[in-house]
Protein backbone atom coordinates (compact mmCIF):
# COMPACT_ATOMS: atom_id res chain seq x y z
CA UNK A 1 0.00 0.00 0.00
CA UNK A 2 1.63 3.15 -1.08
CA UNK A 3 1.48 6.53 1.21
CA UNK A 4 -2.10 8.00 0.69
CA UNK A 5 -2.63 10.90 -2.14
CA UNK A 6 -4.43 12.84 -4.05
CA UNK A 7 -5.44 13.12 -7.55
CA UNK A 8 -3.43 15.62 -10.01
CA UNK A 9 -5.50 18.74 -9.80
CA UNK A 10 -5.98 21.89 -11.68
CA UNK A 11 -5.05 25.52 -10.31
CA UNK A 12 -2.63 26.81 -7.55
CA UNK A 13 -4.14 25.84 -4.26
CA UNK A 14 -4.79 22.05 -5.67
CA UNK A 15 -1.14 22.07 -7.19
CA UNK A 16 -0.10 23.54 -3.68
CA UNK A 17 -1.67 20.91 -1.81
CA UNK A 18 -0.86 18.22 -4.21
CA UNK A 19 2.87 19.07 -3.58
CA UNK A 20 2.47 18.58 0.30
CA UNK A 21 0.01 15.42 -0.18
CA UNK A 22 0.28 13.95 -3.56
CA UNK A 23 2.20 10.06 -4.97
CA UNK A 24 5.53 12.19 -5.22
CA UNK A 25 6.00 12.85 -1.32
CA UNK A 26 7.28 10.79 1.16
CA UNK A 27 4.75 11.73 3.73
CA UNK A 28 6.66 9.86 6.09
CA UNK A 29 9.98 11.68 5.90
CA UNK A 30 7.91 14.89 6.24
CA UNK A 31 6.56 13.82 9.73
CA UNK A 32 9.61 12.43 11.03
CA UNK A 33 11.78 16.16 10.22
CA UNK A 34 8.88 17.93 11.56
CA UNK A 35 9.09 15.88 15.29
CA UNK A 36 12.48 16.12 15.13
CA UNK A 37 12.48 20.10 14.26
CA UNK A 38 9.99 19.84 17.18
CA UNK A 39 12.30 18.19 19.07
CA UNK A 40 15.20 20.57 19.31
CA UNK A 41 12.52 22.81 19.92
CA UNK A 42 12.18 21.10 23.12
CA UNK A 43 15.33 20.29 23.31
CA UNK A 44 16.46 24.08 23.54
CA UNK A 45 13.78 25.61 25.11
CA UNK A 46 12.44 23.45 27.96
CA UNK A 47 14.03 22.68 31.21
CA UNK A 48 15.16 19.50 31.59
CA UNK A 49 16.18 18.70 34.66
CA UNK A 50 16.74 14.78 35.06
CA UNK A 51 18.02 12.30 32.75
CA UNK A 52 14.85 10.22 30.38
CA UNK A 53 13.79 7.02 32.01
CA UNK A 54 11.19 4.93 31.25
CA UNK A 55 10.01 4.44 34.77
CA UNK A 56 9.18 8.02 35.65
CA UNK A 57 7.03 10.05 33.58
CA UNK A 58 8.00 13.35 34.02
CA UNK A 59 11.51 12.38 32.81
CA UNK A 60 10.01 11.70 29.31
CA UNK A 61 10.95 14.87 27.78
CA UNK A 62 13.83 14.46 28.03
CA UNK A 63 13.75 11.90 25.34
CA UNK A 64 14.45 14.91 22.94
CA UNK A 65 17.97 15.41 24.07
CA UNK A 66 20.40 14.49 21.66
CA UNK A 67 17.87 12.00 19.69
CA UNK A 68 15.97 14.87 18.44
CA UNK A 69 19.49 16.57 16.45
CA UNK A 70 20.65 12.57 15.33
CA UNK A 71 16.97 12.33 13.95
CA UNK A 72 17.70 15.47 12.13
CA UNK A 73 21.14 14.09 10.73
CA UNK A 74 19.64 10.33 9.82
CA UNK A 75 16.75 12.45 7.65
CA UNK A 76 19.61 14.29 6.18
CA UNK A 77 20.81 11.46 4.84
CA UNK A 78 17.60 9.90 4.02
CA UNK A 79 16.96 13.62 2.31
CA UNK A 80 20.24 13.20 0.37
CA UNK A 81 19.54 9.43 -1.06
CA UNK A 82 15.94 10.55 -2.28
CA UNK A 83 17.16 13.81 -3.79
CA UNK A 84 19.70 11.65 -5.73
CA UNK A 85 17.88 8.86 -7.32
CA UNK A 86 16.10 6.88 -4.43
CA UNK A 87 16.96 3.58 -5.39
CA UNK A 88 19.05 4.28 -8.38
CA UNK A 89 22.13 6.03 -7.57
CA UNK A 90 23.19 8.32 -9.97
CA UNK A 91 25.99 7.75 -12.80
CA UNK A 92 27.55 9.89 -15.46
CA UNK A 93 26.20 13.60 -15.83
CA UNK A 94 23.59 13.04 -13.27
CA UNK A 95 25.95 12.20 -10.84
CA UNK A 96 28.25 15.38 -11.62
CA UNK A 97 25.59 17.44 -11.08
CA UNK A 98 24.32 15.53 -7.97
CA UNK A 99 27.97 16.16 -6.26
CA UNK A 100 27.70 19.83 -7.08
CA UNK A 101 24.49 20.58 -5.83
CA UNK A 102 25.53 18.76 -2.43
CA UNK A 103 28.92 21.16 -2.41
CA UNK A 104 26.29 24.54 -3.15
CA UNK A 105 23.48 23.25 -0.21
CA UNK A 106 26.61 22.72 2.15
CA UNK A 107 28.31 26.04 1.47
CA UNK A 108 24.62 27.46 1.83
CA UNK A 109 23.92 26.01 5.21
CA UNK A 110 27.44 27.15 6.51
CA UNK A 111 27.22 30.07 5.73
CA UNK A 112 23.56 30.08 7.32
CA UNK A 113 24.95 28.32 10.62
CA UNK A 114 27.65 31.17 10.90
CA UNK A 115 25.52 33.96 10.75
CA UNK A 116 22.88 31.60 13.18
CA UNK A 117 25.88 32.01 15.48
CA UNK A 118 26.69 35.36 15.32
CA UNK A 119 23.25 36.43 17.02
CA UNK A 120 24.33 35.61 20.52
CA UNK A 121 21.77 33.19 20.00
CA UNK A 122 23.09 30.67 23.68
CA UNK A 123 22.33 26.95 21.27
CA UNK A 124 24.26 24.66 19.70
CA UNK A 125 23.83 25.60 16.16
CA UNK A 126 23.45 22.73 14.18
CA UNK A 127 23.82 23.93 10.55
CA UNK A 128 27.69 24.12 10.37
CA UNK A 129 27.91 20.33 11.26
CA UNK A 130 24.95 19.54 8.84
CA UNK A 131 27.41 21.17 5.95
CA UNK A 132 29.91 18.99 6.47
CA UNK A 133 28.15 16.22 6.59
CA UNK A 134 27.00 17.14 3.12
CA UNK A 135 30.02 17.67 1.74
CA UNK A 136 31.49 14.51 3.06
CA UNK A 137 28.02 13.14 1.26
CA UNK A 138 29.83 14.10 -1.92
CA UNK A 139 31.59 11.02 -3.20
CA UNK A 140 29.03 8.58 -1.13
CA UNK A 141 26.02 9.52 -3.62
CA UNK A 142 27.21 6.58 -6.16
CA UNK A 143 27.17 4.19 -3.87
CA UNK A 144 24.32 1.20 -3.56
CA UNK A 145 22.25 0.34 -0.69
CA UNK A 146 24.44 -2.63 0.71
CA UNK A 147 27.30 -0.97 0.42
CA UNK A 148 26.01 2.11 2.30
CA UNK A 149 24.46 0.22 5.37
CA UNK A 150 27.90 -2.13 5.74
CA UNK A 151 29.84 1.75 6.05
CA UNK A 152 27.23 3.13 8.37
CA UNK A 153 27.20 -0.13 10.70
CA UNK A 154 31.60 0.18 10.80
CA UNK A 155 31.54 4.13 11.17
CA UNK A 156 29.02 3.62 14.14
CA UNK A 157 31.53 0.85 15.78
CA UNK A 158 35.00 2.62 14.80
CA UNK A 159 34.37 6.41 14.95
CA UNK A 160 33.39 6.65 18.25
CA UNK A 161 36.99 5.37 19.37
CA UNK A 162 38.80 8.14 17.41
CA UNK A 163 35.80 10.48 19.11
CA UNK A 164 36.96 10.41 22.23
CA UNK A 165 40.61 10.66 21.05
CA UNK A 166 39.66 13.74 19.71
CA UNK A 167 37.46 15.23 22.07
CA UNK A 168 40.45 15.12 24.19
CA UNK A 169 42.71 17.37 22.10
CA UNK A 170 43.91 20.16 24.16
CA UNK A 171 43.14 22.22 21.03
CA UNK A 172 39.35 21.95 22.40
CA UNK A 173 40.70 24.25 25.71
CA UNK A 174 41.98 27.21 24.01
CA UNK A 175 40.12 30.45 22.58
CA UNK A 176 41.00 29.00 18.83
CA UNK A 177 39.52 26.25 19.90
CA UNK A 178 36.45 27.35 21.23
CA UNK A 179 36.06 29.64 18.28
CA UNK A 180 36.87 26.13 15.62
CA UNK A 181 34.12 24.16 17.39
CA UNK A 182 31.52 26.52 16.25
CA UNK A 183 32.42 26.88 13.20
CA UNK A 184 32.70 22.94 12.75
CA UNK A 185 29.70 22.30 14.89
CA UNK A 186 31.46 20.08 17.42
CA UNK A 187 28.69 20.11 19.62
CA UNK A 188 27.40 17.63 16.48
CA UNK A 189 31.05 15.97 15.48
CA UNK A 190 30.82 15.40 12.07
CA UNK A 191 33.27 12.59 12.42
CA UNK A 192 31.10 10.51 14.02
CA UNK A 193 27.34 11.80 13.43
CA UNK A 194 28.35 10.96 9.59
CA UNK A 195 27.33 7.80 10.79
CA UNK A 196 24.01 8.96 10.82
CA UNK A 197 23.64 10.42 7.59
CA UNK A 198 25.41 7.66 5.43
CA UNK A 199 22.55 5.22 7.37
CA UNK A 200 19.84 7.17 5.89
CA UNK A 201 21.31 6.92 2.90
CA UNK A 202 21.23 3.71 2.92
CA UNK A 203 17.65 3.32 3.76
CA UNK A 204 16.92 5.82 1.37
CA UNK A 205 18.83 3.22 -1.49
CA UNK A 206 17.03 0.59 -0.19
CA UNK A 207 13.43 1.63 -1.03
CA UNK A 208 12.43 3.53 1.76
CA UNK A 209 9.00 3.73 0.51
CA UNK A 210 8.74 -0.54 0.37
CA UNK A 211 6.77 -2.06 3.05
CA UNK A 212 9.25 -4.45 4.15
CA UNK A 213 12.38 -1.59 4.11
CA UNK A 214 9.76 0.07 6.94
CA UNK A 215 9.49 -3.28 9.05
CA UNK A 216 13.03 -4.04 8.81
CA UNK A 217 13.78 -0.66 10.15
CA UNK A 218 11.47 -0.77 12.88
CA UNK A 219 12.28 -4.21 14.13
CA UNK A 220 16.60 -3.05 13.58
CA UNK A 221 16.22 0.28 15.15
CA UNK A 222 14.09 -1.27 18.06
CA UNK A 223 16.61 -4.03 18.15
CA UNK A 224 20.10 -1.43 18.73
CA UNK A 225 18.37 1.11 20.91
CA UNK A 226 17.47 -1.86 23.45
CA UNK A 227 20.85 -3.05 22.85
CA UNK A 228 22.50 0.73 23.66
CA UNK A 229 20.71 1.96 26.32
CA UNK A 230 20.14 -1.15 27.62
CA UNK A 231 24.19 -1.81 27.89
CA UNK A 232 24.28 1.96 29.51
CA UNK A 233 21.84 1.44 32.30
CA UNK A 234 23.39 -1.51 32.88
CA UNK A 235 26.89 -0.36 33.15
CA UNK A 236 25.63 2.93 34.69
CA UNK A 237 28.64 5.23 33.65
CA UNK A 238 28.79 8.88 35.35
CA UNK A 239 29.77 11.81 33.54
CA UNK A 240 32.52 12.18 36.40
CA UNK A 241 33.50 8.51 34.71
CA UNK A 242 33.72 9.74 31.51
CA UNK A 243 36.01 12.40 32.18
CA UNK A 244 38.44 10.43 33.62
CA UNK A 245 38.76 6.92 31.90
CA UNK A 246 38.57 6.21 28.12
CA UNK A 247 36.82 3.35 28.54
CA UNK A 248 33.85 5.26 29.94
CA UNK A 249 33.69 8.27 27.70
CA UNK A 250 33.44 5.15 24.88
CA UNK A 251 30.74 3.12 26.85
CA UNK A 252 27.82 6.30 27.30
CA UNK A 253 25.09 6.46 25.81
CA UNK A 254 24.46 9.77 27.16
CA UNK A 255 23.49 12.40 25.12
CA UNK A 256 25.95 14.26 23.04
CA UNK A 257 28.34 12.28 24.48
CA UNK A 258 29.44 10.68 20.97
CA UNK A 259 30.03 7.78 22.92
CA UNK A 260 29.75 4.14 21.07
CA UNK A 261 26.69 3.49 23.30
CA UNK A 262 24.89 6.70 22.22
CA UNK A 263 25.32 6.11 18.37
CA UNK A 264 24.36 2.46 19.02
CA UNK A 265 21.21 3.20 20.66
CA UNK A 266 20.16 6.58 19.30
CA UNK A 267 20.97 5.81 15.77
CA UNK A 268 18.64 2.81 16.33
CA UNK A 269 15.72 4.96 17.69
CA UNK A 270 16.51 7.00 14.83
CA UNK A 271 15.51 4.33 12.31
CA UNK A 272 12.78 3.12 14.31
CA UNK A 273 11.10 6.91 14.99
CA UNK A 274 11.79 7.02 10.79
CA UNK A 275 9.91 4.16 10.43
CA UNK A 276 7.01 4.21 12.50
CA UNK A 277 6.23 7.62 10.52
CA UNK A 278 6.72 5.57 7.50
CA UNK A 279 4.05 2.99 8.32
CA UNK A 280 1.41 5.68 10.17
CA UNK A 281 1.54 7.39 6.93
CA UNK A 282 -0.17 4.68 5.24
CA UNK A 283 -3.08 5.30 7.58
CA UNK A 284 -5.39 7.80 8.24
CA UNK A 285 -3.09 9.08 10.73
CA UNK A 286 -1.46 10.87 8.00
CA UNK A 287 -4.33 13.57 7.91
CA UNK A 288 -4.02 14.16 11.16
CA UNK A 289 -0.14 14.52 10.91
CA UNK A 290 -0.73 17.16 7.94
CA UNK A 291 0.39 20.31 10.36
CA UNK A 292 3.85 18.15 11.44
CA UNK A 293 4.49 17.45 7.99
CA UNK A 294 3.84 20.53 7.20
CA UNK A 295 6.87 21.07 9.37
CA UNK A 296 9.09 18.57 7.97
CA UNK A 297 8.82 19.81 4.39
CA UNK A 298 10.38 23.45 5.52
CA UNK A 299 12.90 22.48 8.20
CA UNK A 300 15.60 24.69 7.10
CA UNK A 301 13.12 27.12 7.58
CA UNK A 302 11.15 26.37 10.69
CA UNK A 303 14.59 26.24 12.63
CA UNK A 304 16.70 29.07 11.22
CA UNK A 305 13.23 31.01 11.95
CA UNK A 306 12.92 30.09 15.57
CA UNK A 307 16.27 31.18 16.44
CA UNK A 308 15.55 34.17 15.23
CA UNK A 309 12.63 35.00 16.39
CA UNK A 310 14.10 33.78 19.67
CA UNK A 311 16.76 36.62 19.11
CA UNK A 312 14.44 39.25 18.55
CA UNK A 313 12.10 38.52 21.88
CA UNK A 314 15.17 38.05 24.11
CA UNK A 315 16.96 41.03 22.61
CA UNK A 316 14.09 43.58 22.91
CA UNK A 317 12.83 42.13 26.73
CA UNK A 318 16.01 40.85 28.24
CA UNK A 319 18.20 43.08 26.79
CA UNK A 320 20.35 40.12 25.14
CA UNK A 321 19.57 37.16 22.87
CA UNK A 322 22.62 34.95 24.96
CA UNK A 323 20.22 35.13 28.19
CA UNK A 324 19.39 31.23 28.06
CA UNK A 325 17.86 31.16 32.18
CA UNK A 326 15.71 34.29 31.13
CA UNK A 327 14.27 33.24 27.88
CA UNK A 328 13.24 30.03 29.38
CA UNK A 329 11.88 31.72 32.74
CA UNK A 330 9.08 33.36 29.50
CA UNK A 331 8.07 29.71 28.96
CA UNK A 332 8.42 30.46 24.84
CA UNK A 333 8.59 26.49 23.81
CA UNK A 334 4.52 26.29 23.10
CA UNK A 335 4.06 29.75 21.90
CA UNK A 336 6.92 28.52 19.39
CA UNK A 337 6.38 25.55 18.50
CA UNK A 338 2.71 25.96 18.30
CA UNK A 339 3.07 29.24 15.68
CA UNK A 340 5.55 27.50 13.78
CA UNK A 341 3.44 24.80 13.21
CA UNK A 342 0.43 27.20 12.28
CA UNK A 343 2.82 29.01 10.06
CA UNK A 344 4.75 26.27 8.21
CA UNK A 345 0.73 24.82 7.38
CA UNK A 346 -0.39 27.95 5.86
CA UNK A 347 2.42 28.17 3.67
CA UNK A 348 2.77 24.88 2.41
CA UNK A 349 -0.59 24.68 1.47
CA UNK A 350 -0.77 28.27 0.18
CA UNK A 351 2.52 29.33 -1.18
CA UNK A 352 4.69 25.91 -1.17
CA UNK A 353 7.95 25.31 -0.89
CA UNK A 354 9.22 26.97 2.55
CA UNK A 355 11.32 30.33 1.81
CA UNK A 356 14.86 29.24 2.84
CA UNK A 357 14.36 25.87 1.10
CA UNK A 358 13.25 27.96 -2.26
CA UNK A 359 16.60 29.87 -1.83
CA UNK A 360 18.86 26.63 -1.12
CA UNK A 361 17.39 24.73 -4.32
CA UNK A 362 17.19 27.91 -6.86
CA UNK A 363 20.83 28.94 -5.76
CA UNK A 364 22.31 25.16 -6.56
CA UNK A 365 20.55 24.86 -9.33
CA UNK A 366 21.52 28.06 -10.78
CA UNK A 367 25.29 27.02 -9.94
CA UNK A 368 25.15 22.98 -10.61
CA UNK A 369 22.60 22.70 -13.31
CA UNK A 370 19.17 21.15 -13.20
CA UNK A 371 18.79 18.29 -10.62
CA UNK A 372 18.76 14.87 -11.37
CA UNK A 373 15.41 12.65 -12.11
CA UNK A 374 14.55 12.17 -7.89
CA UNK A 375 11.70 11.91 -5.78
CA UNK A 376 10.34 14.42 -4.46
CA UNK A 377 11.88 15.38 -0.77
Amino acid sequence: MSDPGTQPASGWLASRWARLNGPARVTGVDLARGLAVLGMFAAHLLWIRDPFSWTDASTWVAVVEGRSSILFATLAGVSIGLATGGRTPPSGEDLRTARRRLVVRAVILWVLGILLILTGVPVFVILPAYALLFFLAVPLVALGARTLLVLAGALAVVMPVVQVALDDLPLWRTVTGDALSLALGWHYPFTTWIAFLVAGMGVARAGIRRTRVQLWMLGAGAALAIVGYGTDAAIGVTEADERSSFLAALWTARPHSSGLLEVIGSGGFALAVLAACLLACRTVLVWVALPLRAVGAMPLTAYVGQLLVWAAIATVVLGRAGDLAGFRELEPFWPLALSTVALCTAWALLIGRGPLEWVVDRSSRLVAGPAVARLDR
